[in-house]
C-alpha cells in the first residue's frame, strides 16, 4: 500500500476502528489493488462494506466455506474487489475477537455473531424480575469472545425506589465478577454518559433478549432514531424483534456499534474458559478441593461446598456454574472424540463408585 493510499484508507476508515495493525496486515492484498473495507451489515450472501470509496455492496461467495465460523459476518475487515458487477469480498483479514455461540440446530456447528469487538453489552431489562443464570450465560460467550463484557441494566425509570434499584446492581455485580454493571435510563436520559465513556473509542456489540430496550439503548447511543422500536407487552415483559440484521453504525461520540436482533437461545460454544471467568470464585475455592477432580457434589473435602455452608457461596451460583459446564461439555463432545472417549470414562468410573458404595452399604445391613 502507498503511502498516499495508506493516508486515505486511515482518514475514511478510522471512525470504524482501522488503525496501523490493520494496515499492515492488509499490505499484501493492497499489493493486490484490492480496496480495504469494513463490513457493516450481512444478508443473504451479500454484505455491505464501508471502504475509502464510499460504502459498497458485495458478493461474500468466495469466503463462503463449509466452516459456518468462517462466514463474513459484520465487524469483519475485508479486502474487496475494487471494481466489478458484481463485487467480490476476496478474504477477510485475522479476527482479533470474535463473538460466537451455538445453533439451535441438532448439527453440531458454531454461529459467529460479530468480530473484531472490544466491548461486549449485555442489556438486561428492569421491566421484568432479574435473570441471574441468563446474564451470567451471556457473560460466559462474552468473556469467551476475547472482547470486555459490561452489563447494562435498561429501564432503570421504571425501579425509581434508589435503594431497589442499588440492590439489584449489586445482585449482578455478585454474579459478574471483573464486569462493571450500570443502571440506564434512555427515557430519561440517565447513564448514558457514562455508557459512552466506556464504550467510547472501540467497537461494542449489543447483545440481550427482545424486549431488553437495545434498540432504544442504541438509538440513545448513536443520538439518533436508527433502529425501529416496538413496545414491550405489559404481561412478561417481552418484545417483538425489532432488530433483524447485525448492523455496525459510527457513534457520533467515537466507536462504533453493532446492534443485534434479540437471542431467544444463548448457547455456549466451546466456552470453558469463559465459564471459568464468570465463576472466577468457584474456580479459585475449587483449587483447594481434596481432589483435583472433584464435582462438587457430595465428595469428601469439597471446599466449594464448605463455602455453601460457611454462606459464603449460594447453591443458586453453583447450580448454574454445573449446568453451563454440564452444557459447554456437551458441545466440545460432539466435536471432540477423545473428550467423549474421556467423559464415558468418567462415567463408567463414577458408576463403579456408586455401585461399589451400595454394596458396602448392603453388607453393613446384613
Amino acid at each position: 500500500m502507498t503511502s498516499t493510499s495508506r493516508s486515505t484508507a486511515h482518514s475514511a476508515l478510522s471512525p470504524y476502528g482501522w488503525d496501523e495493525d490493520w494496515a499492515d496486515a492488509f499490505a499484501p492484498y493492497a499489493a493486490e489493488g484490492l480496496l480495504p473495507g469494513r463490513v457493516v451489515r450481512v444478508d443473504r450472501g451479500q454484505c455491505d462494506v464501508v471502504t475509502p470509496d464510499g460504502v459498497l455492496r458485495a458478493d461474500t461467495a468466495f469466503v463462503t466455506p463449509h466452516d459456518p465460523l468462517r462466514v463474513v459476518c459484520t465487524g469483519d475487515w475485508v479486502a474487496v474487489e475494487p471494481d466489478g458487477n458484481p463485487r467480490y469480498v476476496r478474504t477477510y483479514l485475522p479476527r482479533r475477537t470474535a463473538f460466537v455461540r451455538s445453533t439451535s440446530s441438532k448439527r453440531s456447528e458454531g454461529q459467529i455473531l460479530a468480530a473484531n469487538v472490544d466491548h461486549a453489552i449485555v442489556a438486561v431489562s428492569l421491566a421484568v424480575e432479574l435473570d441471574l443464570a441468563r446474564v451470567e450465560r451471556f457473560l460466559a460467550l462474552a468473556w469467551e469472545s476475547g472482547a470486555q463484557p459490561l452489563v447494562v441494566l435498561t429501564k432503570a425509570d421504571l425501579v425509581p425506589d434508589p435503594v431497589t434499584l442499588a440492590h439489584l446492581v449489586q445482585d449482578v455485580e455478585t454474579s459478574a465478577p471483573g464486569v462493571t454493571v450500570l443502571a440506564v435510563s434512555a427515557a430519561l436520559g440517565e447513564g448514558l454518559d457514562v455508557l459512552a465513556a466506556v464504550v467510547g473509542g472501540g467497537t461494542a456489540v449489543l447483545l440481550g433478549q427482545s424486549g431488553a430496550g437495545k434498540s432504544t439503548l442504541a438509538n440513545a447511543l448513536l443520538g439518533e432514531d436508527v433502529m425501529d422500536v416496538q413496545a414491550t407487552r405489559d404481561v412478561d415483559g417481552k418484545g417483538r424483534h425489532t432488530t433483524t440484521t447485525r448492523n455496525l453504525l459510527v457513534m457520533p461520540g467515537g466507536g462504533v456499534l453493532i446492534d443485534t436482533p434479540g437471542l431467544r437461545g444463548v448457547g455456549l460454544w466451546d466456552a470453558g474458559g469463559g465459564v471459568g471467568q464468570v465463576f472466577a470464585e468457584i474456580e479459585e475455592l475449587a483449587r483447594d478441593c481434596r481432589f483435583h477432580d472433584c464435582a462438587h457434589e457430595s465428595e469428601p473435602g469439597c471446599a466449594v461446598l464448605a463455602a455453601i455452608d460457611d454462606g459464603e457461596l449460594t447453591e443458586r451460583r453453583l447450580e448454574s456454574y454445573r449446568k453451563l459446564m454440564r452444557e459447554n461439555q456437551r458441545i466440545v463432545a460432539k466435536t471432540d472424540a477423545r473428550l467423549r472417549a474421556e467423559i464415558r470414562k468418567e462415567w463408567k468410573r463414577r458408576g463403579a463408585i456408586g455401585k461399589a458404595a451400595m454394596e458396602a452399604k448392603r453388607g453393613h445391613l446384613r
